[in-house]
């Protein structure tokens, strides 16, 4: 944790107007998250936290829906960042167990709690370059610092994560060679006909809707979700989990992405961005031109909390 968190004081979100600013509120965000789901529980201890304690097979939308939250909280939430990484560190408390290995295992335990956040660096620095375009090296650079300032968010310790981009890599590589492996929870993530219950959100008539036409629009839906999952995850990834991929497959993935990549940008804002994303940009923008204009004194009070 840094020393000002420590010291009593929260840890700040990233800044607004920087990589994960941009990245993280942005509709094709929810392409990239399946693999780096994937990816944290490829790692044996936390596949077996999912397996024994998550709701993802009973409440896969709900659980969805809350994970996603959350991660957006950690960005734009302000205030309620903090806040919501002592929630998440309440809830791991008492997840524990035996890994598939044999070994015992506790959700925050340094090396397995760092581990289910670093995989969103190398996921985000991958995907981006198929669905928004490759980033520079000042903004790798970027993207790496303003992750280990989410990790401060969420309790983790400057000493268990590699301080700077050079030792992060060698630190992966390292993960990928020794731990990571096709777990049960990877196989049921990336299977094509992986058995999903109908969305239980929305109006009644919808959800009524949707059960009714859920056995022709499950099938679909999975072998896109594998499909996204496998495609999107760092190619030494996809080898150290032993999940296939095909020179077809690339070229069909490169055709969607370009498709994206052409029709995202040029939504209006209110279907580009997810809607927590969309309020502190909004909220952001107001301040700044408050600033420029002078209307206000108080330049560092962004975010959205007490707007959710």
């Amino acid at each position: 944790m840094s020393s000002a968190a420590a010291g009593g004081d929260a840890p700040a979100p990233p800044p607004p107007g920087g990589v994960l600013w941009s990245l993280t509120g942005d509709i094709r965000s929810l392409l990239m998250l399946p693999a780096a789901l994937t990816l944290q529980v490829a790692h044996p201890a936390v596949g077996a936290g999912v397996d024994e304690h998550s709701v993802f097979r009973t409440d896969p939308w709900g659980r969805g829906e809350r994970s996603l939250r959350s991660l957006q909280l950690w960005v734009y939430g302000g205030e309620a960042a903090a806040e919501e990484g002592r929630r998440l560190r309440k809830l791991h408390r008492t997840v524990q167990g035996t890994d598939t290995r044999g070994r015992r295992y506790h959700a925050l335990a340094p090396e397995n709690y760092a581990w289910v956040h670093a995989t969103g660096f190398p996921v985000y620095q991958h995907a981006a370059r198929y669905l928004v375009r490759p980033l520079t090296g000042a903004q790798e650079r970027a993207l790496y610092r303003e992750w280990l300032q989410v990790g401060r968010i969420l309790g983790i310790h400057d000493r268990d994560m590699p301080r700077t981009i050079e030792e992060f890599w060698p630190y992966y590589r390292t993960m990928l060679a020794e731990e990571i492996e096709a777990t049960a929870v990877v196989r049921e993530l990336v299977a094509p006909d992986a058995s999903v219950p109908p969305p239980d959100r929305g109006p009644a008539a919808v959800r009524l809707l949707l059960r009714a036409a859920w056995p022709l629009l499950l099938p679909p839906l999975a072998r896109f979700r594998a499909f996204v999952t496998v495609g999107l995850m760092p190619p030494d990834a996809r080898e150290a989990i032993g999940l296939r991929w095909s020179p077809a497959q690339e070229r069909r993935l490169r055709r969607l992405c370009a498709v994206v990549r052409l029709v995202v940008p040029v939504l209006p804002e209110r279907l580009r961005y997810l809607p927590l994303a969309r309020s502190a940009r909004a909220a952001w923008r107001a301040e700044r031109n408050g600033v420029r204009s002078g209307l206000t004194g108080n330049p560092g009070a962004v975010g959205v909390t007490g707007r959710r």
